[in-house]
């Protein structure tokens, strides 16, 4: 297999610091910079928009993977394409035609990711998985860093592994919430092969920043 991609959350950083912190994880080895995008609304909490994604873009070349975990989400969609987003993840519970924003992403020049939530079934990209780039499964319930993984998620992992498989196409399956250097080995072996972590990440400071990451790639 591969070595799995790591793609740091930066709603762990010192949010003080936070291009210092970007160009600390892209120069210890991150491969992809997550945003993580929350609303207050579709999920319990409030973190940052557009602006931030604009003020952290000229810190990193690294993509910078959004996560909008707001609704509606259709309206924002060219304000982070805009802003220098280069992957733009959604959920399907985020807007009533998952299908169409697809398609709008695309039409920005992006990558389009689908995100499951965990009692998100994985039957719910069948009509979309030839579509999209990314597949983001949530082993926690979104909405907060620093949650336990969710076990139930390792099957819904296997499963959207073999749908990916079988369409023959190049689309990363990622992998979010609760991800230590114990369960980063149980999504890989799932079939995983971008991980997202926040805490894990940045725990001890710019120092353990590279140590961090190596440990999660583990021997791969």
């Amino acid at each position: 297999m591969a070595r799995p991609l790591i793609s740091p959350s930066i709603l762990s950083a010192d949010f003080a610091r936070l291009g210092e912190e970007v160009r600390a994880i892209d120069e210890a080895g991150a491969d992809w910079i997550h945003v993580d995008v929350m609303d207050g609304h579709f999920v319990p909490n409030l973190t940052i928009g557009p602006a931030v994604v604009k003020a952290l873009r000229p810190h990193t070349a690294k993509p910078l993977d959004v996560h909008l975990m707001i609704a509606p989400v259709d309206p924002f969609l060219t304000a982070f394409a805009d802003a220098g987003a280069d992957i733009i993840t959604f959920h399907p519970e985020a807007g009533p035609h998952a299908h169409r924003t697809v398609q709008a992403i695309k039409a920005l020049g992006k990558q389009a990711g689908v995100s499951l939530n965990p009692a998100t079934p994985a039957k719910m990209l069948d009509y979309l998985i030839d579509e999209i780039d990314l597949v983001l499964v949530m082993s926690v319930n979104p909405g907060f860093g620093g949650q336990s993984f969710i076990a139930s998620q390792l099957k819904k992992i296997e499963a959207v592994r073999k749908m990916i498989d079988k369409t023959g196409r190049d689309i990363r399956l990622q992998v979010d919430g609760g991800i230590d250097v114990g369960t980063a080995t149980q999504a890989i072996e799932a079939g995983a092969d971008v991980l997202v972590a926040g805490t894990a990440t940045f725990r001890g400071g710019p120092q353990r920043y590279a140590e961090n990451i190596a440990a999660l790639r583990g021997g791969h």
